[in-house]
């Protein structure tokens, strides 16, 4: 779903300055790969835990799996009653929806198949006559979580894809995962996106990651700044490598989709990098951001709280700039 945009740079030395002793566990999950750094005082077997919230996370919301609650609620399974974890996907995506004025909005599924970014093959044809016709199932108000926990649709054809949420989500619930076991030191990175809390103890700093250029080689990333984390997430999303283009027609689709047009266009925002508290709203703003375009995006931001960005959009000659709020750039290293 999202464009990989960015890595952790860890840094091991041969000696530790705490108790503590690092460790590394690697693995497979949501159609990525993770990888967590942490501290703690004896080795500890957490690869089970991580497989069983995996697990459920897949279980509720993956659409990929044609047993998961979503994919029976996007069957048309209007008695299914949603679990906890389809729940909090839908009440964080209201209100990111809410907050980015319909930018954000999960009930584009319909669109990212339509367009070949989903789960199904692309639409051979896609005039302005079958967008109208798919853009009757796009909308987030269209859509209602009853008291008791069912989700009645306008029309059973919407298709709800929660993926520009449920990554984030799931890192998220592996850091509690770490906490509850005592660990307060850790760096998770998930496809891309990370969670930092507590400090890297071998150098007794912030966890230093980095954001890549979007002119980048994808086989030789190189990285235009580095980032301290102290407590914070860190998500990012782009278009500059994510697209397709079509083989009759020959134009350019990217996979960020406007939910209000229907269309898969750029906007001038080229790539999105979001530090917040949690992960899952990193991963959230930072499509909607995408979506948005830079003086959008600069405006919802004065009145958001707690989210600091850098963007980098295309300009009226068609250059690349850089914009980033003031707190982002309290975070940056040389």
């Amino acid at each position: 779903m999202k464009n990989l945009l960015y890595t952790f740079l860890l840094v091991f030395i041969s000696c530790t300055r705490s108790h503590e002793t690092p460790h590394l566990v690697q693995g497979d999950a949501f159609g990525t790969t993770y990888s967590i750094k942490f501290y703690s005082e004896n080795k500890m077997n957490i690869e089970k835990a991580i497989d069983s919230i995996v697990y459920q996370i897949n279980r509720s919301v993956s659409t990929y799996q044609s047993n998961s609650v979503i994919s029976k609620v996007n069957n048309g399974d209007s008695t299914i009653k949603v679990d906890q974890i389809f729940i909090d996907n839908y009440t964080i995506s209201k209100e990111v929806h809410k907050v980015s004025q319909g930018y954000f909005d999960p009930t584009v599924g319909v669109l990212r198949n339509a367009y070949g970014f989903g789960d199904t093959d692309a639409l051979k044809i896609m005039d302005q006559k079958i967008l109208d016709s798919l853009m009757v199932f796009v909308g987030f108000d269209k859509i209602e979580l009853t008291d008791d926990n069912t989700i009645r649709k306008e029309h059973s054809q919407i298709y709800i894809d929660f993926n520009a949420v449920a990554k984030g989500y799931g890192i998220d619930r592996l850091g509690d995962l770490l906490k509850d076991h005592g660990i307060s030191n850790f760096l998770i990175e998930l496809g891309g996106e990370i969670l930092a809390k507590g400090i890297n103890l071998e150098l007794n700093k912030e966890w230093l990651v980095g954001i890549e250029s979007v002119e980048s080689d994808i086989d030789d990333r190189a990285y235009v700044t580095k980032v301290a984390l102290l407590d914070r997430a860190m998500a990012s999303s782009g278009n500059y490598r994510k697209f397709r283009i079509d083989p009759i027609t020959g134009e350019k689709y990217v996979h960020t989709i406007n939910p209000l047009t229907g269309k898969a266009e750029k906007s001038d925002v080229t790539s999105a990098t979001v530090l917040a508290s949690t992960c899952v709203y990193a991963d959230a703003y930072a499509t909607a951001f995408m979506a948005m375009g830079l003086e959008l995006s600069k405006e919802v931001l004065r009145d958001l709280k707690g989210v600091e960005v850098y963007l980098t959009y295309t300009d009226q000659d068609m250059n690349q700039q850089v914009y980033m709020t003031n707190g982002f750039k309290s975070y940056l290293r040389e």
